[in-house]
This record gives structure tokens, C-alpha cells and sequence, in this order.
């Protein structure tokens, strides 16, 4: 029995489109076979995993309305951009008219409400099907020896390869618009917040800048997908990509610390950036960036500026809230802060964790003429935590791991999965946290992040991409064997296979290849830098 048809009435009655299910704690299309013992939860548009498949399909149909109306055209999704997909083409320029056509055909595929079907085939039948095809489109399952079954989507004559799940109907995908921008163009959609309106598109011109010159960098090194990459590996001269990948780090980190020297009265870098972004490494590598212009760092926490406990701030549910800004002592903070400005000598606390309070052990800090102020956290690019510091005095620098690379034209991975590896290695090797515990908590942190970092990012003076083109290939190794470990009676199932599905398609690098000083080094350990 098909899912569709068991649950038909509840997909009939839902209040917002049903896009998918959850079956037997793993993300499933709404045509995949099931068994009336299967536990089933089915998934509409209004929530982040319904708005996945929204994306994917609205993607999807994107690209079979490009296929109809300009055949030739080379169509590559290459990143996200505030509620939208910004797209390129390789070949064409993008005009007003030639969207405005693929517009109108995406909306009478929506209008028609045509099916979606997922073929599933052998990899015998496959490998015909993509020779007779002549095609690239999903051949990377091919790659992965794993894959005994190779999937592609069908709507009428167009077939395309997404490794996220799609809706089984075009019909679900109301809400959507298409937008000349830059060199290139946005596919707009609702957000998972309010799914019944497209929200006002909020520029994000240096985030876009720092994506933008990343992926120019690595498309001349070739190796803009997975695929490319997997190539590179096989040859041997993995080494090398690897070699250039650190150089442009560190070029980019000496050129920050360049600016910071250049300003004339900075003595305060502020330091934000979400969870797993590599702020540790990247504020020591600044460090001695920093130090090299004449400019001795003074490291100071804001952690140790947390209010007393018991004036913790509640949140909705009546728990303490660590994240919002009013359970920082800004107060005492700005106070400290101006002091050390004014050069004046302080008494800094330590916030002791275990009794809920700040301590002083006597211990003073000066600042001298040649040192400056490092202070990383996440409020550091909301003026409201240094709201008494003039601005001319700071510099803000936003880092994030901003992924570039792509599964194919079609496929991308996105930055927050990025970091979500990222995580998941780093809280086993350091907190000594399960991936379930990870995966149990990401969704809380992921809500700080929206509304403590994400609003300010176009604030900093610098944006630092910490993404490295072969990161992934390295984690493999240690995420795969956290993740097979939840097993699929449990919640985080659906989250650990999803990104099992990501990770299979790399060939694995060995992590002695990393450098010492490497960002990765942060969450593999054994690196020069420690937190």
C-alpha cells in the first residue's frame, strides 16, 4: 500500500500543502511503499523539513521550465541568499524577457498540477539509461558503490536527479517568484515562518561578495561539485588542492588583520559568527596576523560577562535563556571596556559556572599602546553589546562556513549542513557528546543563530568564508561512523541518514594530510591551535 492512499484523507483535510513524510524516522516521498505496521508522520510546507522539499521541487520545476524554453541553457543553482535561490546560467545572459518566459512556464506546470514520479532503478539499468541519455544529470550515484539503486524524478518527458526528497506534485509549489540579480538571478520562496506570503527579499550584498569570490576561486581550480573533487582525490594530487585551500585562508585572514592596522584608532576586534564556524582557530590565526602589523592581541570572553544566574532571563517556555543579549552584564561590560580604552587598569572577572556567578581573583589588565581587544561571541556585531564604545574604535568581522560546493549543477549543499558536520565531530571528539545529542539539540541552536547572529551579519567590516573545498571528504570518515550508530527507532534517525546520504558521495582523504594549522583542525584535533 502507497502512503498516498493510506493517508489521503489526512493529506485532503491538512490545513497547508502535505509535501512528504516521515516514515519509520526517515524522510520519504509521498509515493514510496509502505506497510501498515510503519510508523508514518506526514510533512506539509509548514515547517523547515516541509520547506525543504518545497525548495527542491520548486527547483526542480525550475529546471524543467528552463529545459522547455531554452534548451541550451546552463543552469547552475550555486548558493542561498536571504528566502531564495541565487542561479546562474554558464552560457547565456540573463535577461527580464528570458525570465519572465521561464516564469510563465513554471507557473502553468504549477497551474496543471502534473504528477512526480520517482523511478527507481538498478545500477545495470541505470548505467543504459545514462549512456543512452548521454547525460550527467545523477551520474555521481553511479560513483558511490554503495548506491544499489540509482533514483531519478519524472515529470512528463523531463527527468532530473535531486538527492533531497520532492513532493509527488507540482501543485504544491504556489508561492514563488523569479527576480534578475547580479549576473544572475534569485528563485524566490515563502519562508518556513510564515509559508502563505513571499517575505521582502533583504539584501546580503557582502555575504553574497565573500560566496561569490569563493566559488570564482574554486570553479578555476575545477572543482566547483562533489564529483570534480572525487576526481582530484583519485589522481593523487589531492595534496596540492589542499596546499592552496590553506594559502587562501591565510590570505584572507592576513588581509583582514591589514585593514584592522589600517584603521586608524581601532583597538576593539569583535569577532561573531554561528556555532561551528571555527571562531577558535580563526581568532588565533587573526592573532598572529595581528601581530605581524605591530599589534599584540588581549583576548577577552564575553562568557565571563554572563549576569548572575538567578538574573537569567527566561525564554517562552520558562527555561533560562544564555543566548539573548540580557543575560550579558553589558553594563559592566561597556564600563570595563571604556576603562581599558582610557587606559586604565582592571579587574576583570571569570564567570564560575558551577556556582552561577562572577569571581575575582585579583588578577589586572592594562591595555598598552601596541595591544588591541579580541573579543568573540555571539552578540559581538550587535552594537547594542558595546552600545557605549565609539564606532570608530571597533572593527566587526562575521565568519561562517560558506559552503560552495555543490553535489552537481542542480544540488547543493548547504552552509548550515556544513557546520552540522562540523558539530557532530567536534562535541564526540571534545564534549564527549553522542550525534544524537548533536542532532537532538541543532534545531534550538539553529534558532539562536536566526536571531542573534543572522540579523547582523551585514554589520561587519569583514565577512571570513571558513569553508574548505575538501573539509568534508576528511570528516567523512568520523561522522559516518557517529551517525551509522543511531538507529532508526529514534527521531534523529531522519537527520543522521539524510546526511549519511550527503557524505557517502565523497571519497574519503586522510586526515594526516591536513595541516597543522588548519581551520578542520578544530574539530578533528591535534592541531596547533587549542580553545
Amino acid at each position: 500500500m502507497k502512503i498516498s492512499q493510506k493517508f489521503s484523507e489526512q493529506i485532503l483535510q491538512s490545513k497547508f500543502p502535505v509535501v512528504g513524510a516521515k516514515v519509520n524516522n526517515t524522510y520519504r516521498n509521498l509515493n514510496d511503499e509502505m506497510s501498515d505496521n510503519d510508523v508514518v508522520e506526514l510533512i506539509d510546507i509548514n515547517c523547515k523539513e516541509g520547506m525543504k522539499i518545497y525548495r527542491a521541487t520548486l527547483t526542480y520545476i525550475m529546471s524543467k521550465a528552463f529545459f522547455e524554453t531554452y534548451r541550451r541553457a546552463r543552469l547552475t543553482v550555486d548558493y542561498q541568499l536571504s528566502n531564495a535561490m541565487y542561479c546562474t546560467l554558464d552560457n547565456m545572459e540573463v535577461t527580464d524577457e528570458m525570465l519572465s518566459n521561464v516564469k510563465s512556464r513554471m507557473q502553468e506546470i504549477i497551474d496543471q498540477d502534473l504528477p512526480i514520479d520517482k523511478v527507481v532503478m538498478t545500477r545495470e539499468e541505470a548505467t543504459e539509461f545514462f549512456n543512452n541519455e548521454r547525460t550527467s544529470k545523477g551520474r555521481l550515484q553511479l560513483d558511490v558503490v554503495e548506491n544499489e539503486t540509482i533514483k531519478m524524478y519524472y515529470c512528463e518527458d523531463y527527468y532530473n536527479y535531486f538527492y533531497e526528497t520532492i513532493a509527488t506534485r507540482t501543485g504544491v509549489t504556489k508561492i514563488f517568484d523569479l527576480i534578475k540579480y547580479g549576473k544572475g538571478f534569485l528563485l524566490r520562496y515563502p519562508s518556513s515562518d510564515n509559508v502563505t506570503v513571499l517575505p521582502a527579499f533583504k539584501e546580503t550584498k557582502k555575504l553574497q561578495w565573500a560566496l561569490e569570490e569563493y566559488e570564482t576561486i574554486y570553479k578555476i581550480l575545477n572543482v566547483g561539485t562533489i564529483h570534480k573533487l572525487n576526481t582530484v582525490i583519485e589522481s593523487g594530487n589531492v595534496r596540492q588542492l589542499i596546499l592552496l585551500s590553506e594559502a587562501l585562508h591565510e590570505k584572507k585572514i592576513a588581509n583582514i588583520a591589514d585593514k584592522i592596522a589600517g584603521r586608524k584608532g581601532v583597538k576593539m576586534v569583535l569577532i561573531a559568527g554561528p556555532s561551528s564556524s571555527g571562531k577558535t582557530t580563526f581568532a588565533q590565526r587573526l592573532g598572529i596576523q595581528l601581530r605581524l602589523n605591530g599589534l599584540k592581541p588581549v583576548t577577552i570572553s564575553v562568557d565571563n560577562y554572563f549576569v548572575d544566574r538567578g538574573q537569567t532571563p527566561l525564554n517562552e517556555k520558562g527555561e533560562p535563556d544564555f543566548e539573548c543579549l540580557e543575560a550579558i552584564d553589558t553594563k559592566l561590560f561597556n564600563k570595563q571596556l571604556l576603562a581599558l580604552l582610557d587606559g586604565q587598569e582592571v579587574e576583570m572577572p571569570t564567570f564560575d559556572f558551577a556556582q552561577g556567578k562572577k569571581i575575582y581573583d585579583g588578577t589586572k589588565t592594562r591595555l598598552a599602546d601596541d595591544e588591541i581587544l579580541v573579543i568573540e561571541g555571539i552578540h559581538c556585531l550587535n552594537d547594542r553589546l558595546t552600545s557605549e564604545i565609539p564606532m570608530d574604535r571597533k572593527y566587526k568581522v562575521y565568519i561562517s562556513a560558506l559552503t560552495v560546493l555543490n553535489i552537481d549543477a542542480f544540488n547543493r549543499i548547504s552552509t548550515t549542513d556544513t557546520r552540522f558536520v562540523r558539530r557532530i565531530v567536534r562535541d564526540h571528539q571534545f564534549r564527549a557528546y553522542s550525534a544524537q545529542n548533536t542532532i537532538k539539540t541543532w534545531p534550538n541552536v539553529n534558532k539562536g543563530e536566526e536571531k542573534n547572529i543572522f540579523p547582523f551579519q551585514e554589520q561587519a567590516d569583514s565577512i571570513f568564508n571558513t569553508s574548505l573545498i575538501y573539509e568534508l571528504a576528511v570528516l567523512k570518515h568520523k561522522a559516518m561512523n557517529l551517525l551509522s550508530e543511531i538507529t532508526n527507532d529514534v527521531p534523529e534517525y531522519a537527520e543522521a541518514k539524510r546526511l549519511m546520504d550527503i557524505l557517502k558521495n565523497f571519497r574519503e582523504i586522510p586526515e594526516d594530510l591536513v595541516p597543522a594549522n588548519s581551520l578542520v583542525k578544530e574539530f578533528l584535533g591535534g592541531g596547533d591551535f587549542k580553545g
